[in-house]
C-alpha cells in the first residue's frame, strides 16, 4: 500500500476492448498499481476512466492530491482516420503574384482516401492575397458553410514567415462560428502542397476531438484530481489538452509511441527491434543507438509533416486464428479469436475440451471458411490460437502473461494434429514458422533500412502477447531476445512517464543575468538527466524578491531511452564486455579511456596482418551512464579537450583526418559528447560551418569543460 503523501504518476489507456490504468511512484519510477477494466464504449469512454481512476485510488490509499502527473493516451484520432469518422474541410488558398498559380494548385488537396469507400474530403477555395477583405473572407468562409464544410484551414505560400493572412481567415472564420486552423500552426516547414495537407488531416479530426477532449477533462475532474491532464503524442511525448484541441493529428499513432517509451524506460536497449503485440496485430519499431527511429506519417498513402514513429504492423499475434485449406495448416490470421468472439483454447480448463470436436468458420461475412475451431461436450466453442502454439512448443516463459493451461492446450492440439494426421507439435510448429515467414521479412528491412548490426541487435517484446512471436522469431534469427518488464501495460506505463518536469530554488538576493542564467543552465541539465530530450525543454523563471528566491521550472518530453531508474553503476568490466559486444571484438583489446557527465567513452586498438603489412585498426564505443551504446563506429578515431582548447586542439584533430584533393577538402563526420548533451555534427560540410554550430551550442560551458570528439570518413 502507497504510503500517504507520497506522489503518484498516473497513466490510463484506451483501448477498443480494455482500458488499463496503472499507478507509478514519482519518485523511484515503481510500478505501484495496475489495473484493467472493460472498455465502456456503450456509455462513453469517459465513464470507464471515472471508473478505472475512482478504483485505482481507493484500492491503493492514493488521495487525489497525491497525483502530481495524470496522462491519457488516445486511439481516437486514429481510429477516426481508420474508420473515415471526419468532418468535412473547407480550405482557403491564398498567394499573390508569380507564386499565385503554384499556390493554387498546391493548396487543392484531392479527396484521401482513409478505408474502402471512406474518404476524407474537401472544397477548395482560392483568393489572391493582395485583394484580401473582411468582406470577401466573410462570404468565401460562408459558402463553404453551406457546402457543409465543418473546419476552416488557411494555407497561404510562406505564411511560416509572414502569417498575418491566415491568422486573418482563422479569426473571421471563428467570429461565424466555425472552428478553424492554418498551416503555420500546424508545420513550420516549407512545403506548401505537404503543409496544407496536414492541415487539413489536423482540421478533420477537430469536431471530433473536441468532443473527446471536453468529455475526458470533465471525468478527469470529477476525480478530484487537480493535476492537469496530459495527452500522449505520436512521438512519444504528451501535451496539453487545450492542445489536443488544436492539433488533434499530433495524438495520432500515440499508442504506439507509448509502447516502446515505457519499455525503453525499464530495458537497456541500444540497438533492437520492439514489438507491440495484441491480441489482432503487432507493432514493429525500430531503435538505434537508445533512440526510436521516427519519420513523417502517412494518411491514406499520402505524406504529412507529422512526425511519429516508423511503425510497420501485421496481423499477426496472440490471438491470430489457424486456416485449414485442404487438409494442411495453409495460413495463420489475418482475423483473430477477438473478431470471431471466441476465447483462446490455451485459456480454458481442460474440462470444457471433453470429447474434442474440430470444424470451421467465417469469422466475418466474406471470409473463407477455413478458420478452425474446437467445440467440447459442453457446445462451448473456442479458437485454435498463436498463442496455443508457442505455449505448446515452449516458447512462452513461465509466468508470462501470455502463459496458458498446459492440459487444456494439449488436448486442444492433439485434436488437431489428429484431425490432420500429424502430431500436436508438428501442427503449432507449422503455424509458428508460417507466423514467422510474415514478421522475418519486415525485420530484415529494418535491419538494412537503418543499417543495424545483426550482431548487436536485440529483439524486444511488449504488450501481453510479446512472448507469442518474439523468443521463436528470435531464435529462428539467431538474435537476442527479452520480454519488458511489465509487458502487458507497457504502453500505459509510457503515458504515466511521458513527461518530466523538474524544478530548482536557490536563495539569491537581487540576482544578476549570469545567476539567472546559471540556474537555467542548471535545472536544463538536471531535466535532461531525468530523461527529457534537451530540445523539448522550456524554462521558467520566478523571482520572488521579497523572500529572495530565485525559482527555474523546466517541463520537457521524454526521450524515448532507457532511464537509470535504480541509480546503479555500471563497472568497468560491464562496460568493457557491452563495448565488446557493440564493437564485435575481443574484450582485450577494449579500454576505458575517460569519462564526462554522462558518458563513457571506450577504444579498441587492434592489429590486422595483410600478407607483410600490419594495419592498425580504430574503433569507438561511447556508453551513457545507463549503459545504452549511444554511439559506436569502425575506423574511428576519438580526441578530449577543453573548451578553451578548441582552436588549439580541437582544430587540429579534425584536421588530422580531413581527406583534401586538388578539388576541395572533406571533413570528417564529427559527434561531440558532454555533460548531458551528444552533438551531432555529422551534416555539416565544411570546417567553418562546423565551428560557428559548435561554438553555439558549447557556449555555456566553462572553459576546463571537458569535451569528446569522435570523427570518421
Amino acid at each position: 500500500m502507497l504510503k500517504v503523501g507520497k506522489k503518484v504518476r498516473i497513466g490510463i489507456d484506451v483501448g477498443g476492448t480494455f482500458t488499463d490504468a496503472v499507478a507509478i511512484d514519482n519518485e523511484t519510477y515503481d510500478v505501484i498499481a495496475k489495473m484493467k477494466i472493460p472498455t465502456t464504449h456503450k456509455d462513453g469512454v469517459a465513464k470507464g476512466i471515472v471508473t478505472i481512476i475512482q478504483k485505482l485510488l481507493s484500492e491503493n490509499n492514493i488521495l487525489p492530491e497525491d497525483v502530481s502527473f495524470i496522462a491519457h493516451g488516445t486511439t481516437q484520432a486514429t481510429n477516426a482516420l481508420l474508420e473515415g469518422d471526419v468532418a468535412k474541410v473547407g480550405i482557403i488558398g491564398m498567394g499573390t503574384g508569380m507564386d499565385a498559380r503554384s499556390a493554387k494548385k498546391e493548396t487543392s488537396i484531392e479527396h484521401i482516401q482513409l478505408a474502402p469507400g471512406k474518404y476524407l474530403t474537401s472544397n477548395h477555395e482560392f483568393i489572391d492575397s493582395s485583394e484580401i477583405n473582411d468582406e470577401m473572407l466573410g462570404e468565401i468562409i460562408s459558402k463553404l458553410k453551406d457546402a457543409d464544410c465543418e473546419v476552416i484551414v488557411a494555407s497561404e505560400a510562406y505564411s511560416v514567415d509572414d502569417p498575418e493572412n491566415e491568422n486573418k481567415v482563422i479569426k473571421k472564420a471563428q467570429e461565424l462560428g466555425m472552428f478553424s486552423t492554418g498551416g503555420h500552426e500546424i508545420s513550420q516547414l516549407y512545403g506548401l502542397k505537404m503543409r496544407t495537407r496536414t492541415a487539413v488531416v489536423n482540421a478533420s479530426l477537430i469536431p471530433k476531438m473536441m468532443q473527446t477532449a471536453d468529455m475526458t477533462e470533465k471525468a478527469v475532474q470529477d476525480t478530484k484530481i487537480k493535476s492537469n491532464l496530459m495527452i500522449m503524442r505520436a512521438d512519444g511525448g504528451v501535451m496539453s489538452i487545450n492542445e489536443v484541441r488544436q492539433r488533434p493529428i499530433l495524438t495520432m499513432l500515440s499508442g504506439l509511441a507509448a509502447g516502446v517509451a515505457g519499455a525503453l524506460m525499464y530495458e537497456k536497449v541500444s540497438d533492437g527491434i520492439f514489438f507491440e503485440v495484441g491480441g489482432t496485430s503487432v507493432d514493429i519499431s525500430v531503435i538505434k543507438n537508445g533512440k526510436v527511429m521516427i519519420k513523417y506519417a502517412q494518411v491514406g498513402g499520402h505524406k504529412t509533416y507529422l512526425r511519429s514513429l516508423d511503425v510497420r504492423t501485421l496481423a499477426v499475434a496472440g490471438g491470430s486464428m489457424i486456416r485449414v485449406r485442404n487438409g494442411e495448416i495453409c495460413d495463420v490470421g489475418p482475423r483473430s479469436a477477438h473478431i470471431a468472439g471466441l476465447d483462446y483454447e490455451c485459456f480454458t480448463d481442460a474440462e470444457n475440451l471433453k470429447d474434442p470436436l474440430i470444424s470451421f468458420i467465417s469469422p466475418r461475412q466474406g471470409d473463407p471458411n477455413e478458420y478452425a475451431i474446437i467445440t467440447g461436450e459442453k457446445g462451448t466453442s473456442y479458437s485454435f490460437t498463436l498463442a496455443g502454439a508457442a505455449n505448446l512448443l515452449g516458447y512462452v516463459p513461465a509466468g508470462d502473461y501470455a502463459q496458458g493451461n498446459r492440459e487444456s492446450n494439449i488436448v486442444a492440439w492433439k485434436a488437431l494434429g489428429d484431425y490432420l494426421h500429424i502430431s500436436a507439435e508438428e501442427a503449432a510448429q507449422k503455424v509458428i514458422d508460417l507466423a514467422i515467414s510474415k514478421l522475418e521479412p519486415v525485420v530484415q528491412e529494418l535491419i538494412n533500412e537503418y543499417e543495424i548490426d545483426p550482431g548487436f541487435v536485440m529483439l524486444v517484446g511488449g504488450g501481453g502477447s510479446g512472448a507469442v512471436v518474439v523468443p521463436a522469431l528470435a531464435e529462428r534469427l539467431g538474435y537476442k531476445w527479452k520480454i519488458a518488464k511489465n509487458a502487458p501495460y507497457i504502453s500505459t506505463i509510457g503515458v504515466a512517464l511521458a513527461m518530466v518536469r523538474e524544478q530548482i530554488e536557490r536563495s539569491i538576493a537581487n540576482p544578476t543575468d549570469e545567476d539567472i542564467k546559471k540556474i537555467r543552465l542548471d535545472v536544463i541539465e538536471k531535466i535532461v538527466q531525468s530523461g527529457a530530450q534537451e530540445e523539448t525543454v522550456e524554462v521558467s523563471i520566478e523571482v520572488d524578491s521579497q523572500r529572495n528566491i530565485v525559482r527555474a521550472i523546466a517541463t520537457g518530453a521524454t526521450e524515448m531511452r532507457q532511464k537509470n531508474l535504480k541509480n546503479s553503476i555500471i563497472s568497468q568490466e560491464e562496460l568493457i564486455k557491452l563495448a565488446s559486444d557493440a564493437l564485435g571484438v575481443d574484450s582485450s583489446s577494449i579500454k576505458l579511456i575517460a569519462q564526462t557527465g554522462r558518458w563513457n567513452l571506450m577504444h579498441s586498438q587492434t592489429i590486422k596482418k595483410k600478407f607483410i603489412f600490419k594495419q592498425k585498426k580504430s574503433d569507438v564505443c561511447m556508453i551513457d551512464r545507463e549503459g545504452v551504446v549511444r554511439f559506436k563506429g569502425s575506423n574511428t578515431f576519438y580526441h578530449i579537450f577543453e573548451k578553451r582548447e578548441l582552436e588549439s586542439s580541437f582544430l587540429p584533430f579534425v584536421d588530422e583526418h580531413t581527406i583534401y584533393s586538388d578539388a576541395n577538402a572533406t571533413i570528417p563526420k564529427v559527434y561531440l559528447f558532454y555533460k548531458e548533451k551528444m552533438l551531432d555534427l555529422t551534416g555539416m560540410q565544411t570546417i567553418e560551418q562546423l565551428v560557428s554550430i559548435m561554438e553555439v551550442e558549447i557556449e555555456s560551458l566553462t572553459d576546463t569543460d571537458t569535451i569528446f570528439a569522435v570523427a570518421y570518413q
